[in-house]
């Protein structure tokens, strides 16, 4: 119980500043939004599909392609930078607070960020006629995965490379935008080249956007996407290890000076 209470109010803390400075998420809910029309709206006409059709083809590729990026793994690794500018690192090592509650509760608040960004995706693409075709639940687990992935992913760049809060800009430019056109985030891997296709199976954002794709617009099940769904478990596992590790390595050095 002790954990889960401070992890709650860790994570009630981060989301409660998020909303009064309003800025932050005001802006990821703009993001998927017009990235989901512009999607939708293109698909429309380049591939001649209703809007329905097009929408629902656009969510999944507009969530974890795009939206989950930005608010989970550029969210947490700001969070990471600023908790570290503003001291709060160093107050954590001589409070009673354990460094896993704090590690969780970052962890819960980007999820229950993603979750919103979920709803609001969801919610405008069924304004459109889209529909979810296939398992509600396969579907949740496929996204959780994804929030896993990115925050794991953002923990570990945040305490390794990022410094000040100018770096977040930088990181975020440098690894994630190559990952997402490479992912098919923005554009369709049907135009990639043979070359690109190759690299693709290398990228867990490709992964991420082919299960979700076939289950909420495909209504595939998970034998179908299995190869897609296991290199995305393996994803997630290992960045959640690994960020953690990140952050207990930070918290020794956050000691020592």
């Amino acid at each position: 119980m002790k954990y889960w209470r401070e992890t709650l109010a860790i994570a009630q803390r981060i989301v409660l500043e998020l909303v009064r400075r309003q800025r932050s998420l005001i802006c990821w809910s703009i993001f998927p939004v017009s990235i989901l029309l512009i999607n939708g709206l293109i698909l429309a006409e380049r591939t001649q599909l209703s809007n329905a059709q097009a929408f629902e083809a656009a969510a999944p590729l507009t969530l974890v392609g795009a939206a989950l990026f930005f608010s989970c793994l550029g969210g947490s690794i700001a969070t990471v930078v600023a908790e570290r500018e503003q001291q709060t690192l160093k107050r954590l090592a001589i409070s009673p607070l354990s460094g896993t509650s704090y590690f969780l509760g970052i962890f819960l608040a980007y999820s229950l960020i993603g979750l919103g960004q979920t709803l609001l995706v969801y919610l405008v693409a069924a304004f459109a006629g889209a529909q979810f075709q296939g398992s509600l639940w396969l579907g949740g687990l496929i996204i959780l995965l994804s929030i896993m992935t990115y925050v794991g992913g953002g923990f570990c760049l945040g305490t390794q490379f990022a410094r000040r809060t100018e770096d977040v800009n930088a990181l975020v430019s440098a690894f994630g935008v190559p990952l997402l056109i490479l992912g098919g985030a923005f554009i369709p891997i049907s135009f990639f080249p043979q070359v690109l296709l190759d690299v693709a199976q290398f990228n867990p954002i490709y992964h991420m956007n082919e299960a979700l794709f076939g289950v909420a617009a495909d209504g595939k099940g998970l034998e179908a996407i299995a190869p897609h769904f296991r290199v995305l478990v393996i994803c997630a596992g290992v960045m959640v290890v690994a960020g953690w590790l990140s952050y207990q390595r930070m918290l020794q050095m956050e000691r020592r000076l």
